[in-house]
């Protein structure tokens, strides 16, 4: 728990808080930058959020961290949440009971 919190510390710092209250925000290239360089972590997953956000997931190759991040249509991303020890599951669609 203390390692994560280090983490997004670590990752909120260098980045110039916007009008989002408490979230670390910047501009998408920025953050995307930023991890890169960092933590060596870039997209592993994405999905598209309800009021028009996109929800990235990015992790290191070795899936020793991660960061959830929103980015928004006007091109600013938002730190959400960011840990250690990522571990990718195998997706099964789960179909109707027959």
């Amino acid at each position: 728990m203390w390692k994560a919190l280090a983490l997004v510390t670590a990752v909120a710092l260098p980045l110039p808080a916007m009008a989002a209250g408490n979230m670390a925000c910047s501009q998408r290239d920025d953050v995307l930058h930023q991890l890169g360089d960092k933590y060596k972590e870039a997209p592993s997953a994405v999905g598209l959020a309800n009021n028009g956000g996109l929800i990235e997931v990015l992790t290191s190759d070795n899936g020793a961290t991660w960061t959830i991040i929103v980015s928004m249509p006007n091109g600013t991303s938002c730190l959400l949440a960011a840990g250690e020890n990522w571990q990718p599951v195998e997706h099964v669609a789960q179909g109707p009971a027959i």
